[in-house]
């Protein structure tokens, strides 16, 4: 089975158990993952689903698995209920109910068992919207990041381009100096419309957060490709690869599970 983007975040975090950002972007994969949830039954009539309890002695959890076939090979062969969900859906239901979550248990090395004060943690941190703020550019320029800092942005960007396929042209990292001197770094993005832009700015914020990395280190900003900044920015900057449209469809079409309780995108369920 090839590597999910969780499996290579654990796997990295298990190799430096120390590092904290490799810790937090275990978090990150979790909140991004389709996660497969196991449930007592299908979904009611109000298509409410209720997760199927495990009594462990670190108290209650439930199992999720972040691939069909790890489900199945979990069920061994039998027949099973379960809702495909976001991680953090079911870490925002899971959050305060002293419950925790038990990912991929007994069927891969990425095995791991998320306390009840994890679910309340990041959804905590998935919550958290960016600071508006309002300043000045008077210059862009390459961007002067140290190695090891790069090492830490550049994956938890690239993790959240997936979700932007499509919203933008361009993503550049770039260093600034804005009205008043003072300098600093932006992630500036091209070609966005207006009514994407909060969505992006989000999921850039929590990139940002799960790095580890201070959140006053980088700016996030939007550019129109028409702007005379967004030709000196795309000529200076570290230019970042979007993920292809097309290829990304087709790659979802070929892989495309099967439609299953919570995948309905008309019917969402409930946890409850």
């Amino acid at each position: 089975m090839t590597p999910t983007p969780y499996d290579r975040a654990h796997a990295a975090m298990e190799a430096d158990p120390e590092n904290e950002a490799l810790r937090l972007a275990v978090y990150d994969r979790l909140a991004d993952a389709q996660l497969f949830l196991l449930l007592e039954a299908d979904p009611d009539e109000d298509n409410d689903i209720i997760p199927q309890l495990f009594e462990t002695e670190a108290g209650d959890i439930v199992l999720a698995f972040d691939t069909e076939d790890r489900l199945a090979e979990f069920a061994q062969g039998g027949p099973v209920h379960w809702a495909a969900l976001p991680g953090r859906v079911i870490a925002q239901h899971l959050a305060g109910e002293n419950i925790g979550l038990g990912i991929n248990l007994g069927v891969a090395e990425s095995a791991m068992l998320l306390p009840p004060e994890a679910m309340e943690w990041l959804t905590e941190a998935l919550t958290q919207t960016p600071v508006q703020t309002e300043a000045l550019p008077l210059s862009f320029d390459a961007p002067e990041l140290p190695p090891a800092m790069l090492a830490l942005l550049l994956p938890a960007f690239e993790a959240k381009f997936d979700q932007i396929t499509g919203m933008a042209s361009h993503a550049a990292l770039a260093g600034v100096t804005y009205e008043g001197g003072r300098r600093g770094h932006v992630l500036a993005i091209l070609g966005a419309p207006e009514e994407a832009r909060p969505g992006i700015a989000k999921a850039m914020g929590e990139a940002l957060a799960f790095s580890g990395l201070d959140a006053g280190e980088l700016d996030v900003t939007f550019l129109s490709e028409d702007d005379p900044a967004a030709e000196v920015v795309l000529s200076k900057a570290l230019v970042l690869h979007l993920p292809d449209e097309e290829a990304l469809a087709a790659e979802e079409e070929e892989e495309a599970p099967r439609l299953g309780p919570g995948m309905d995108p008309s019917k969402p369920p409930f946890l409850r």
